[in-house]
């Protein structure tokens, strides 16, 4: 057995930041392409547009500052305010899977698992 969790930020009892549009975002800020980033994690590009769009309204500013294509070629990158909460985010995130995997050897030891076991 294995501790599992989710993990994301709430407004108003509705989900509007996690895992996902983390990741997505990172991978924006490191190809520099809506287009490339949804490709990695196999979404389309219309879903990947919608999922920003809808976040970007939930949240009420803007994630990602996105160039057109053209002769010199399209792109998109992260606002201030998108890696803002990107990078708080997944640090948070990380010094929490810390803590938790601590607690998980804490409570969830050999000693619990030889009591549920037998």
């Amino acid at each position: 057995m294995k501790l599992n969790y989710k993990l994301w930020l709430e407004k108003n009892g509705e989900k509007y930041f996690g895992d996902g549009p983390c990741d997505i975002l990172q991978r924006v800020d490191r190809l520099g392409s809506l287009r490339q980033a949804a490709e990695e994690i196999n979404m389309s590009y219309s879903q990947a547009w919608q999922l920003i769009t809808e976040l970007e309204k939930k949240l009420g500013f803007k994630l990602l500052d996105k160039q057109a294509g053209g002769r010199s070629g399209g792109g998109s990158k992260l606002t201030v305010k998108g890696r803002t909460i990107t990078e708080t985010y997944a640090s948070f995130r990380r010094e929490a899977e810390g803590i938790l995997s601590k607690l998980e050897g804490k409570w969830f030891d050999r000693d619990f698992y030889r009591k549920i076991e037998n």
